[in-house]
């Protein structure tokens, strides 16, 4: 009897069962050389398959040795265009080929080949795939051990002290739970019963099988597998939620269960990570299938503890733009996407909720108004109110912030004339209703402007109007200027610019037509002066040649401007928020407002970029003082 046994059976071990059962008595197994690939390919990628698979022909050999049958290597081995096609069965036709060339029953538990085979007058003997027993009930895994009440996550590392996340929301310490280090095979015996627990209980799963990292999905507990060369050393890290919350737990829990069922929203759920924002989702989810509204989940990995009746869906072929199409088809009244961080996802989520799906997404954010910035770009303006109309803040696992988010045609904030009213997004606190922050186009940039008092109470400080109202007039007049130029705000409708002597008529205009086509587009009456008409004291009225003073300190701070692709950047670690003035060997470029990560960043290509840069190639020092 001549046999052919194709990958599956190989990997099942069928063949083997089949000699010891006596069917395959003293029969010739010819293996094709196109198996041992695809099982060699297997086991390098890391995958379980290909290493039972390689057992498989152990024993096999281990059987020929022992006369039981015989068996020979034959064929060739498929090329890179055969193993990348596998899927579309050019592996499989090599092995029909084998069968049909040695006169040989092809042996297989892939219906689909047996089919085909069949079809083309091929001897096949099918059997029906292994299935993995389920119900065997599976103890508690050792890793379990270093568990308490208190902890949240287990990190354990070749060569390193057991150490855990241990606390309450909020409040976690990462600490040494045990004084003895883990050596490798400590960590290769635990990795592998938490693999097979995982296949073995119905209670798990595994998420991700790639080569050097393994995503098991355990109970309640979300473990990751990392090894070498992937890792620098095998790792484990398990984590699973220390609180399970509902929405009464919570403030504002009537009103954001009325806000919710009253129709399908768009909500972000923001926090710092470790504050608790899945556990709020969760909360959120038990919530909303309580109250007959069809819930699904979208999770890369799926760790969200939810009831049975709420699906949990994952990538489908490696994108979550495929779930979203199949979850339109489901008809979900509300989705959780947990987490929103790439542009894709923010796309996914934006399309699914314009696609009148309610969703709910969880977001990484040190403050509200950052997380629904992170749509500004990636979603057009005037529809972030449509694709999310609510934010919710989390920190340390209480509800720090609600904001109502809706679109308004006004003139924003701080500005007066009729003529500049345009759509505003209003983002509102929740409770109180009062304004907090303005989302619009100033000059064809998208500009975040906070509402409100100044924070030191009394008006001295420049607001976030002020401060755009005055860059934005500085930039224009410096398109048009070639000498130093200074802006001074008067009121929101108001500014002075004092610019050089041999520049004001270019400033100005013919009949005052160039400044007066500045002052509509921005709104702003504009008074422009020479800095000789400037009071003693103030700017560069001394004979500086346009120079502008130092400030407290003297020549100010040397910095060393970075130049990419696309920007001129500034480091400026420590002045977070600071106006300055940026001069090359003293002499004023431009005025700016730092960021928040301690940096200015000037788009290349602008008349801005363009003077600093040739500043820099002449080996000017440039030097940044208070503004």
């Amino acid at each position: 009897m001549e046999i052919v046994p194709d990958t599956s059976v190989v990997v099942d071990g069928r063949v083997s069962e089949h000699v010891d059962a006596g069917e395959f008595a003293d029969a010739t197994v010819y293996i094709p050389e196109a198996v041992v690939g695809e099982l060699e390919s297997q086991a390098n990628e890391g995958r379980e398959s290909g290493w039972d698979g390689l057992s498989e022909l152990q024993r096999l050999a281990d059987m020929a040795d022992d006369g039981e049958i015989s068996l020979e290597y034959v064929g060739r081995r498929p090329d890179a265009v055969e193993k990348h096609n596998a899927s579309e069965g050019d592996i499989d036709a090599l092995i029909r080929d084998i069968a049909e060339e040695y006169d040989a029953t092809l042996f297989t538990s892939d219906i689909v080949q047996s089919e085909v085979a069949g079809a083309k007058g091929i001897a096949t003997e099918y059997v029906e795939p292994k299935t993995e027993d389920r119900d065997t009930e599976v103890g508690e895994l050792a890793i379990e051990d270093f568990f308490d009440e208190t902890t949240m996550s287990l990190h354990l590392k070749t060569g390193v002290q057991p150490m855990a996340k241990r606390g309450e929301l909020g409040d976690m310490h990462y600490e040494t739970i045990h004084e003895q280090v883990s050596s490798e095979d400590q960590l290769k015996e635990w990795a592998q019963e938490i693999e097979n627990s995982a296949r073995a209980s119905p209670d798990g799963f595994i998420e991700l099988a790639e080569p050097g990292m393994t995503i098991v999905q355990f109970r309640d507990m979300r473990i990751a597998i990392a090894e070498p060369p992937f890792a620098d050393g095998y790792e484990i890290t398990a984590v699973r939620p220390i609180a399970k919350t509902d929405l009464d737990d919570y403030a504002f829990a009537d009103d954001l269960r009325e806000r919710l069922t009253d129709h399908q929203r768009g909500v972000l759920i923001s926090g710092a990570p470790g504050a608790g924002k899945s556990t709020f989702a969760q909360a959120v989810a038990e919530f909303l299938a309580d109250s007959d509204f069809a819930v699904k989940t979208m999770e890369k990995p799926r760790d969200l503890q939810v009831g049975p009746e709420i699906t949990q869906y994952t990538e489908l072929d490696g994108r979550m733009d495929k779930t979203a199409d199949s979850l339109l088809m489901v008809r979900p009244d509300y989705t959780i996407y947990d987490e929103v961080r790439k542009t894709d996802d923010f796309e996914v989520f934006a399309d699914m909720r314009l696609a009148g799906v309610g969703m709910i997404g969880v977001v990484h954010a040190t403050r509200a108004i950052d997380s629904l910035q992170r749509l500004v770009g990636r979603v057009e303006l005037g529809m972030i109110p449509q694709v999310v109309d609510t934010v919710v803040y989390i920190e340390a696992g209480k509800v720090e912030k609600v904001y109502d988010v809706s679109t308004e045609v006004k003139v924003p904030e701080g500005l007066m004339e009729e003529d500049l009213a345009r759509p505003v997004i209003m983002i509102r606190d929740f409770e109180t209703g009062r304004p907090e922050y303005e989302i619009y186009t100033f000059n064809r940039q998208v500009v975040t402007v906070p509402i409100g008092e100044d924070e030191d109470g009394g008006g001295g400080r420049e607001t976030g109007v002020d401060r755009i109202a005055k860059q934005e007039v500085e930039r224009e007049i410096r398109s048009i200027a070639r000498g130093h130029v200074e802006v001074e705000l008067r009121d929101a409708n108001t500014a002075v610019v004092w610019v050089e002597d041999d520049d004001i008529s270019q400033v100005i205009g013919k009949g005052g037509g160039r400044i007066s086509d500045v002052e509509n587009r921005l709104g702003i009456d504009i008074d422009v002066r020479t800095f000789s008409e400037r009071p003693a004291g103030k700017g560069p009225a001394d004979g500086s040649d346009g120079a502008s003073a130092s400030g407290p300190g003297g020549a100010g701070e040397i910095v060393t401007p970075e130049i990419t692709s696309r920007h001129v950047r500034i480091p400026l670690e420590g002045h977070a928020g600071d106006t300055v003035e940026v001069q090359a060997d003293g002499d004023y470029l431009f005025t700016a407002t730092v960021s928040r990560g301690g940096e200015i960043q000037v788009s290349r290509g602008s008349a801005i970029a363009e003077e600093l840069e040739q500043a820099i190639d002449r080996g000017k020092t440039i030097t940044v003082v208070p503004s």
